[in-house]
């Protein structure tokens, strides 16, 4: 059995899951963990954020109900409101750093998205992988140049139909798969305790 974490690195929800998706990975390293990137802001989704306009309420309460943090940098973004989120090139990042440590998988994800929600950085933007490689301690050549490839790319379309494969229409969703049995552990929220009740159940 293993984990697949489907998520989409612009999803305020999927940021707020970080430190519980976390905690659950902590707690089973018997369990090998797949990451697996939605594509929520792709096609005609991809448009200034201030179109947006749920966002600071969401934010809010994810806020509120996970304690994940939204940082200045992020706050400078929705202020101006012209930013767009383009959940293609965050995939292509997401899989560029997967490629270079698959076994950090989800430690990268949320490294990515603290980038995003915290310093307000571009996840369209080369140099991000570079600054997110470099922390976890990677080679951030190798990163940024991957993020760019077009192997990437069909990374990236992979992950898309992977998560539709497996049934996912929501991010973040955490699920315990095993051959073709699949069960969702987690949907938008979830504690880690709740997480290993349904892990034991399965």
């Amino acid at each position: 059995m293993k984990l697949v974490y489907v998520f989409d690195a612009y999803c305020g929800w999927s940021h707020g899951f970080s430190g519980t998706l976390r905690e659950a990975v902590s707690r089973h390293p018997e369990l090998p963990v797949e990451v697996v990137s939605g594509g929520l802001f792709t096609g005609a989704r991809r448009v200034p954020i201030r179109q947006f306009g749920y966002v600071q309420g969401a934010n809010a309460k994810i806020a509120e109900l996970t304690g994940a943090e939204f940082g200045e940098g992020y706050e400078r973004l929705i202020a101006d409101g012209s930013f767009v989120m383009d959940s293609e090139a965050a995939a292509r990042g997401v899989a560029a750093l997967r490629q270079a440590a698959p076994d950090r998988a989800a430690e990268l994800a949320a490294a990515l998205q603290n980038a995003f929600y915290v310093d307000g950085l571009s996840l369209s933007d080369p140099a991000t992988y570079r600054t997110v490689a470099q922390a976890a301690g990677l080679d951030a050549d190798a990163v940024a140049a991957a993020f760019e490839a077009p192997a990437t790319r069909a990374a990236a379309e992979a992950d898309f139909r992977r998560g539709a494969a497996l049934g996912v229409s929501g991010f973040p969703t955490l699920l315990a798969v095993d051959g073709d049995s699949i069960a969702v552990l987690a949907h938008g929220h979830a504690t880690a305790d709740e997480i290993d009740e349904r892990l034991a159940a399965h």
